[in-house]
């Protein structure tokens, strides 16, 4: 699972127009990027049954917090936005108050009771149901969905995009997680996996292109496993992750491809060989290992040991090798010794992570690790041991950024800097930020930059001509 954490946005033309009579609903979107995905599917649904969507809470009639379970700061930030949508709620009584997401999943009954803020609360796989809960919520009922499918994957809904630069787009291609980490709560939030229609994958991605997106990136708990098996199809054709890649490459050489996010254990050689078949799938892998330690590993029910991801690695250095590879970490998983912290701390030396999302270990209610293993490692140490490691990727992302000083890249405009309208920025191939002049040029284009100096975040350069 990428943990990297997004925030709700809206696409300007979708904001209700003056003397607009529809309900609004704002939205709120925290944790991964499928659930940025989902809040744009649940857009979809509203709009379609004739609500409008808002980017000012205190304009809506309807507000939504799209949640997220992974770890205990996601939950904790929510139920502050809670007490923050309550006080507006005691200036405007009759808004209604909904929790979707992972955390609508896992505490339900804890939402209803605790918070009477809450008048709905809805599961990953019942946003079709959203329209029906809402106008059961209007006539006072609490609206309560979170019933798991073995088939939900919205493949007939083209999602809102909720983005604002309309060149970046994600496009789920499956949904659930089979793996049963020890401690992760995905599986039990969102269901098994099951993939997606191919043919409506590649009918969304068109879509995009032709409406002026040029990145895509395919989404899943794990990506390497999706797999479609073609129905009452007599020779029994199955579409698996690196047909589907190709497939999404093959729409347009100008369409950009990424993809997140990817478990060792089912990173093929095909995957390998296709993205360095297709210049426009970019040379960029994120390649969870958690711990680097085989013992811990075990624990975490990872299915894979030290010395298989290593062995992955050097297929990805020989199939692709100028690849950037990025990661998540966990530290002080239950048991993890000062041994499985120095072996953590040497995978990444070894490996030279371009980046990397890390965290404590938090226990999570109701996860194999909650129920089976004592969270036994203090706070102190497990904050000790996640510092070094924080500080060991502050070098090894130095020393990638420098690697790339004075090295000209393919570059695709995405926006204008935070820090001046002067000045754009993009991602490279290997999703590294860049900064540049704007010059003449407007986003969606694509420019080759020379990259002159960076920061630890970023790389800063120049436009040049190819």
């Amino acid at each position: 699972m990428d943990f990297s954490t997004e925030e709700g946005g809206v696409f300007e033309n979708l904001l209700p127009l003056d003397g607009d009579d529809r309900e609004k609903v704002y939205i709120e979107t925290y944790g991964c990027q499928m659930n940025f995905n989902d809040s744009e599917v649940v857009a979809s649904v509203l709009i379609a049954n004739g609500y409008a969507i808002t980017s000012n809470i205190n304009n809506a009639d309807i507000a939504l917090i799209n949640t997220c379970s992974i770890r205990e700061n996601a939950e904790i930030r929510v139920f502050g936005r809670l007490d923050v949508f309550a006080q507006i709620k005691k200036h405007k009584p009759a808004m209604l108050v909904g929790v979707i997401g992972c955390m609508a999943e896992r505490l339900k009954d804890k939402l209803i009771e605790d918070r009477k803020v809450v008048d709905i609360v809805v599961g990953p796989d019942a946003y079709r149901e959203l329209p029906t809960l809402l106008r059961a919520a209007e006539d006072g009922q609490k609206g309560i969905n979170v019933l798991l499918s073995r088939e939900e994957t919205y493949a007939d809904i083209n999602p809102v995009r909720l983005d604002k630069n309309g060149v970046s787009a994600f496009v789920s291609i499956m949904r659930g997680c089979n793996n049963m980490c020890t401690y992760c709560v995905v599986p039990y939030t969102r269901g098994i996996e099951r993939s997606r229609n191919p043919e409506s994958i590649i009918r969304e991605v068109k879509d995009l292109f032709d409406a002026g997106y040029r990145e895509v990136t395919l989404l899943g708990q794990n990506v390497n496993s999706y797999n479609w098996h073609e129905p009452n199809s007599p020779t029994k054709q199955t579409t698996n992750f690196a047909d589907l890649l190709e497939m999404v490459a093959l729409v347009d050489p100008r369409l950009r491809v990424r993809f997140s996010t990817s478990h060792p254990k089912d990173l093929s050689d095909d995957v390998l060989y296709t993205i360095a078949m297709y210049e426009n799938i970019c040379n960029h892998i994120h390649l969870p290992i958690q711990s680097g330690s085989s013992r811990v590993l075990k624990l975490m029910n990872r299915k894979y040991t030290r010395e298989d991801y290593l062995n992955r690695i050097a297929a990805v250095r020989r199939i692709i090798p100028d690849c950037s590879i990025s990661t998540d970490l966990i530290t002080g998983f239950c048991t993890e010794t000062e041994i499985d912290h120095d072996q953590t701390l040497s995978l990444m030396r070894e490996v030279g992570y371009d980046f990397a999302y890390m965290f404590k270990y938090s226990k999570r209610p109701n996860t194999k690790a909650a129920n089976k293993f004592e969270d036994d490692v203090p706070e102190d140490v497990k904050t000790r041991r996640l510092s070094e490691i924080i500080e060991l990727q502050g070098k090894l992302s130095e020393i990638s950024k420098r690697k790339d000083l004075n090295k000209s890249f393919e570059v695709l405009i995405e926006g204008e800097s935070k820090k001046s309208k002067e000045h754009f920025y993009g991602r490279t191939t290997h999703n590294k930020v860049v900064v540049f002049p704007r010059e003449d040029h407007k986003v969606g284009d694509f420019v080759f930059v020379k990259v002159t100096n960076c920061t630890p975040a970023t790389l800063i350069g120049n436009i040049v001509k190819e």
